[in-house]
């Protein structure tokens, strides 16, 4: 059998994590089977369906490079087939009008709430004789099974069972000609030939409608695998309170989209002790029956540390491509000074995310106005000035400007005035950064340029002249 999933999501806000967690497993159940991938936007809420969201989804599916197959196939532009399918089924007979008023159906809710009853359809139209006009406002409802049970064996659940009795006859076409969510669903579903259907557990509930649709349309039913859904550090269903926006969000934020599919892989699926997962590695471990049955929750750290992971380890060249847009965001230009590969190696140990390293990385591509006022007064002191005009003389006579050769000068220069790398790598640090921190001197200096360096040490050099008038 030819493996076919989907990943639906409803167009009424951003593509947050656990619909991308979603995503991921239908993606990773189709790739390991050599199977055929959907997206499909089920957009029929059309006063809560946006063009923003619809482009938040797509951009969150391409930023995580999450490819389809087929589409993406947008419900809207189906009306005419589900419309088709409904006039069959009351042809058939598997579907009927329903002229019950507004105020009768909700009557029948209020009665039954106050009896202790469960809400639902009374079923007053489904044998009604009654004769009513062409254009009486009706809806189209399901004619459900009322014996027996709906029975399905979910891959990550085991059976799972509903009583006919317990569902009622669902409206599959509104008062003004629409078609409803469900049924929508199940036509698709049909028609796309979908396999597997892997989604959060909220859908549980539909699945037996939508397995009895199926079996009154003739339409082969899909397997079906629901997970469980992503909790807070607090235990709490997952939010805004904790952070939890779109998956673009998280680039914004400077996560790497390798890292962010790791940490959500990882979310409620195993193999064993590993954390560490390539895509390759994903697609050919990934089975659905790993999945855990229990709701995961949502680290941050952790999700920090296996960025951190993969900023160090992936190709710098790799890492860079991601980096270039947080650098644009910054505003840097970056022609006139290290490659962004380079700044990777530099500053990949010390920054957890492409946000801070992005942050972290001014001082090689830019000048500064100002040195940051703690450093300043701690490390450009009078006491400084005769280590850095004697580096500055060192590094100003290097011909062949590798780090290697920038090493040389400073420890040269501290081995002539006999004194500790500090009392001559921490001047020359602020000189040339701005700042109190940064990699090491050697690879830094290097970075920033010959000719930069020295014009900052002049200006550093001139700073510690106007303490020195002043004291």
């Amino acid at each position: 059998m030819r493996i076919k999933t989907r990943f639906a999501p409803s167009p009424t806000g951003y593509l947050h994590v656990g619909g991308a967690r979603t995503a991921l497993y239908s993606w990773l159940f189709s790739r390991h089977a050599g199977g055929e991938f959907v997206l499909r936007i089920e957009d029929t809420d059309l006063e809560r369906s946006t063009q923003d969201a619809i482009d938040a989804i797509m951009d969150g599916m391409n930023w995580l490079n999450l490819d389809w197959d087929e589409g993406p196939y947008f419900q809207t532009k189906r009306f005419d087939r589900y419309n088709a399918v409904i006039d069959g089924m009351l042809e058939q007979g598997t579907a009927y009008k329903c002229y019950c008023s507004k105020e009768r159906l909700e009557a029948l809710r209020e009665k039954q709430m106050e009896n202790g009853e469960k809400p639902r359809y009374d079923g007053h139209c489904r044998d009604s004789q009654c004769s009513h006009g062409a254009d009486e406002p009706h809806v189209v409802r399901f004619r459900n099974p009322q014996e027996g049970s709906v029975i399905f064996d979910d891959k990550i659940r085991g059976p799972i069972e509903f009583s006919n009795q317990e569902l009622d006859d669902l409206i599959i076409r509104r008062t003004d000609g629409a078609p409803t969510y469900n049924f929508c669903v199940v036509v698709d579903d049909w028609d796309m030939e979908i396999t597997h259907v892997i989604r959060g557990e909220d859908h549980i509930n539909n699945t037996p409608r939508q397995i009895n649709i199926l079996k009154a349309l003739g339409a082969p039913v899909p397997e079906y695998a629901h997970v469980s859904m992503i909790l807070g550090d607090d235990g709490k269903k997952l939010s805004k309170r904790h952070g939890a926006v779109g998956v673009m969000q998280y680039r914004d934020d400077g996560y790497l989209p390798q890292a962010l599919l790791n940490y959500l892989v990882r979310l409620g699926w195993s193999h064993g002790d590993q954390e560490i997962f390539s895509i390759d590695e994903m697609k050919a471990l990934f089975t659905v029956e790993a999945i855990n049955k229990s709701a995961s929750a949502f680290n941050t750290e952790k999700l920090q540390w296996l960025n951190h992971h993969y900023i160090n380890h992936m190709p710098a060249e790799e890492v860079a491509v991601h980096l270039a847009w947080h650098v644009e965001q910054q505003g840097i230009e970056t022609r006139n000074g290290p490659e962004l590969k380079d700044i990777v190696k530099l500053l990949g140990e010390r920054c957890k995310t492409l946000k801070e390293m992005a942050e972290s990385c001014h001082y090689f591509y830019q000048d500064f106005s100002e040195f940051d006022a703690d450093a300043a007064k701690k490390h450009l002191r009078p006491v400084a000035r005769q280590p850095l005009e004697a580096v500055r003389a060192k590094l100003a006579a290097i011909a062949d400007w590798t780090p290697e050769n920038v090493h040389d000068a400073i420890q040269g220069t501290a081995d002539e005035l006999g004194v500790g790398m500090g009392k001559v790598g921490m001047p020359l640090r602020v000189a040339v950064t701005g700042a109190g921190q940064s990699p090491g001197m050697d690879v830094t200096v290097q970075a920033i340029g010959q000719a930069r360096s020295l014009e900052r040490i002049d200006r550093a050099l001139g700073y510690i002249a106007e303490r020195e008038a002043q004291a």
